[in-house]
C-alpha cells in the first residue's frame, strides 16, 4: 500500500500570515492537530496543535491575554519549516518508519519536483487501515 491510497487529498491548509487564532479555529472546527502551511501550491511548513498550545489559557485570568497573543501572532512563527515529507508512491512502511524516528504524527504528501502538496498522511489515516486490516481477519 502507497501513500497515494490512504492520504487525505487536498487537505485544508494555512498560509504563513495566517493568524494563530485562525489557525487554532480551524484545526478545533477540522478536528485535525496538523495545518500544512502553503505559499500558493507550494509547501513551506507544517503547523500542529503542540506548535500552538501556548496559546491556550491555563485559567480564566490569562485567556484575555492568551486571545491577545493568538490574534496578534502568526503561523509563520511557529511552523516547522522542514517537514518530514514523501511523494506519492511512498510505501505505507516507510511513511510509518519517517513517523516514529521524527516523532511526528502527520507527513505531508508532495510533489517531489514542484513541491506542492497533494495530501496529508496521519495517524488517524494509519489507524484507519489497521482497523480494516483487523477486520478482514
Amino acid at each position: 500500500m502507497l501513500a497515494k491510497d490512504i492520504m487525505t487529498e487536498n487537505p485544508v491548509t494555512s498560509s504563513e500570515l495566517m493568524s494563530v487564532s485562525e489557525a487554532l479555529g480551524l484545526l478545533y472546527e477540522l478536528d485535525v492537530r496538523h495545518l500544512p502551511v502553503v505559499r500558493g501550491n507550494e509547501l513551506v511548513g507544517i503547523v500542529s496543535d503542540r506548535d500552538l498550545r501556548g496559546f491556550t489559557a491555563p485559567d480564566e485570568d490569562t485567556a484575555i491575554e492568551a486571545v491577545d497573543d493568538a490574534n496578534s501572532s502568526s503561523v509563520g512563527n511557529f511552523m516547522n519549516t522542514n517537514p518530514v515529507r514523501v511523494d506519492p508512491e511512498t510505501n505505507l512502511r516507510e511513511v510509518v518508519e519517517l513517523m516514529l524516528l521524527h516523532r511526528v504524527g502527520a507527513i505531508p504528501v508532495c510533489d517531489l519536483d514542484t513541491g506542492d502538496l497533494l495530501g496529508i498522511v496521519s495517524y488517524v489515516d494509519l489507524l484507519r487501515v489497521l482497523q480494516e486490516t483487523l477486520e478482514r481477519t
